[in-house]
């Protein structure tokens, strides 16, 4: 196997277990990545999903961790600003 097309395999069977996730996962969470949520940009997934389906193997791969990473950063910021609202309705933040 040539490795453009193992790389093709590869990003084909990630981009499959990404439309999984979306489909029969994520829906069930009820809510959206903490990156979209303070950003209000494109969800993890579906930042990941474009990655895949326009870069190579391993440069998918490079962003998609640095994208997590940023995730984890975001949650914290969330954390830290919900703490302080003290939010009573869930899942909106508007104080009674």
């Amino acid at each position: 196997m040539q490795v453009s097309t193992f790389d093709s395999v590869a990003r084909q069977i990630a981009l499959g277990w990404i439309d999984a996730y979306q489909t029969y996962i994520s829906p069930r969470k009820g809510f959206s990545c903490a990156h979209r949520m303070l950003h209000q940009g494109e969800s993890c997934s579906d930042y990941v999903k474009s990655l895949f389906a326009s870069h190579n193997l391993m440069s998918a791969v490079l962003s998609s961790r640095q994208r997590f990473r940023d995730c984890a950063a975001a949650s914290q910021t969330l954390r830290a600003t919900k703490s302080s609202f003290r939010c009573i309705v869930i899942p909106c933040c508007l104080p009674i």
